[in-house]
């Protein structure tokens, strides 16, 4: 600390007066400031107390449906506007119009196209194909034409001969007579030996009825009806016969 001056007598001057008071306000000052500085620093700090506190996780957020959109107002109908009538044609316009039209142009025919190369070879081959196929058609038609006839002329042969056995059975049936103890339809087997003219040569039993009354009956009657009927056409004769004989068969 600085030493402080002697005090001198006070004088009256005011200028004196204040000098001193100020010295004495800088000297309180100097000493205040000294005094609380040296509490200040040995005062102990107050301790601090914080608390934590866990953070707390915040809610998800909700979704917000957005707001619908309002439908725009349909559009006012718009009027059409009415098309205004042309204006009149001139008469020089009108008579321009009915003046006649001229001709449409011919039309030009088209060109005939390049013909194409043909192949000799290849030509060859094709109608040789054809003529082929030609004669195979014409095969096919006569193989089917002569089959034809042939089931046409064996029906008939067939039905000439059922016609010609049937005839030489009424002869001789005709001649038959059946003895009264005959019972039942039985059947009798038996060739005939002819001519071409229908003599009868030879008769032979090949089969017996089991009556031997019906058996000699039949034999008797076909020797009986000689000549036999001949067949029509004469290809259908036949030397050796066989012919079954019934009582009762028609």
């Amino acid at each position: 600390m600085a030493s402080e001056a002697p005090i001198r007598p006070a004088s009256n001057s005011p200028g004196k007066r204040i000098s001193i008071a100020l010295a004495v306000a800088v000297h309180l000052a100097l000493a205040a400031f000294l005094f609380y500085g040296v509490s200040w620093q040995s005062s102990a700090p107050e301790a601090v107390e914080v608390e934590l506190v866990r953070a707390v996780p915040a809610p998800p957020p909700v979704a917000v449906p957005p707001a619908p959109t309002p439908e725009p107002p349909p559009p006012a109908p718009v009027e059409e506007p009415k098309p205004t009538p042309p204006p009149p044609k001139p008469e020089i316009a009108i008579k321009e119009k009915e003046k006649p039209k001229p001709p449409p142009p011919k039309p030009v025919p088209p060109k005939p196209a390049p013909a194409a190369r043909v192949d000799p070879f290849q030509e060859q081959l094709k109608r040789e194909a054809e003529q082929l196929d030609q004669r195979k058609q014409v095969e096919n038609a006569a193989r089917e034409l002569a089959q034809l006839q042939a089931n046409q002329a064996s029906a008939a042969r067939n039905k000439a001969m059922s016609d010609y056995l049937g005839r030489l059975r009424g002869k001789i049936k005709g001649n038959i007579v059946l003895p009264p103890e005959i019972k039942g339809n039985p059947e009798a087997v038996f060739e005939i030996t002819q001519l071409p003219s229908g003599d009868v040569l030879t008769v032979k039993l090949k089969r017996s009825s089991g009556h031997a009354a019906l058996d000699a009956a039949v034999e008797r009657a076909i020797l009986k009806s000689s000549p036999l009927p001949k067949p029509d056409p004469a290809d259908l004769f036949s030397r050796s016969l066989d012919l079954r004989f019934r009582p009762l068969e028609n």
